[in-house]
């Protein structure tokens, strides 16, 4: 089985390397690398339920969803799999990202190996607002860039 994956992220300006590191099933995600080309601030950070970037950022559908729950931030108990909140970019466009995720797994039923990461132009609101997109999105913008994720070599 897998512990190791990575997403090579790739926009028109936004670009990125993010590493997936898991000690066994049962141990959290650790989500490491840069993302660089982003405004300054907070940025949505998902996983998305396809694998497929044919049409771009957009033919990776909506966020990685298994069990049909509302969008929330990765703490809540009512999240999507895929809601991993917000990466930070500094004033120099580059975002360092390292968080570790629970929910995501490198197998079983929440294996997010094939599916895609997007970074998104607005912050994720973590469902908590009243806009009507909070509940599915998080209101986090246009898809700046994406990126499948797969199996690394170890």
């Amino acid at each position: 089985m897998p512990t190791k994956a990575v997403c090579v992220l790739n926009g028109e300006v936004v670009k990125g390397t993010l590493w997936f590191d898991q000690a066994s099933g049962k141990d959290p995600v650790v989500v490491t690398g840069e993302i660089s080309g982003l405004g300054k601030g907070l940025h949505g950070f998902h996983i998305h339920e396809f694998g497929d970037n044919t049409n771009g950022c957009i033919s990776a559908g909506a966020h990685f969803n298994p069990e049909g729950k509302d969008h929330g931030a990765p703490n809540a108990s009512v999240r999507h799999v895929g809601d991993l909140g917000n990466v930070e970019a500094g004033n120099d466009g580059i975002a360092k990202v390292k968080i570790s995720d629970k929910a995501i797994s490198l197998e079983g039923a929440n294996c997010i190996i094939g599916r895609t990461l997007v970074v998104h132009a607005d912050p994720d609101d973590l469902g908590v607002t009243t806009h009507e997109l909070s509940k599915t999105t998080g209101n986090a913008g246009a898809r700046v860039a994406c990126g499948v994720i797969g199996i690394a070599k170890l």
